[in-house]
């Protein structure tokens, strides 16, 4: 079993930035790439970014492109999301997740993650 716990979110003006954390524990010996996602009021839980085991490979959603950075720090089982230039419409909870099955992959799709965090809010005011 693996656990992922987010942290770092919060109510930011437009323009402004947050930093995310994601720290896993438990089956942390093995390798898996990670991902984050996002679910705002009312919509489907979307694709942000994600990052592969070695950080080699990353991949984003176009609206997040030069805004958004992914990064991980392997020595502390740790995955980040640098938020920059935030907008309005970046208000979401936002999820990390853990694929075991493709370490060296980057996937958007949910179903492609065994483990997931409880998730933290970010709130943009206009």
């Amino acid at each position: 079993q693996v656990q992922l716990v987010e942290s770092g979110g919060g109510l930011v003006q437009a323009g402004g930035s947050l930093r995310l954390s994601c720290a896993a524990s438990g089956r942390t010996t093995s390798s898996y790439a990670m991902g984050w996602f996002r679910q705002a009021p009312g919509k489907g839980r979307e694709f942000v970014a994600a990052i592969s085991w070695s950080g080699d490979r990353m991949l984003y959603r176009d609206s997040v492109k030069g805004r958004f950075t992914i990064s991980r720090d392997n020595a502390k089982n740790t995955v980040y999301l640098q938020m920059n230039s935030l907008k309005f419409e970046d208000t979401a909870v936002y999820y990390c997740a853990a694929d075991f099955r493709g370490p060296n992959d980057v996937s958007i799709f949910l179903n492609t993650y065994d483990y997931w965090g409880q998730g933290t809010q970010v709130t943009v005011s206009s």
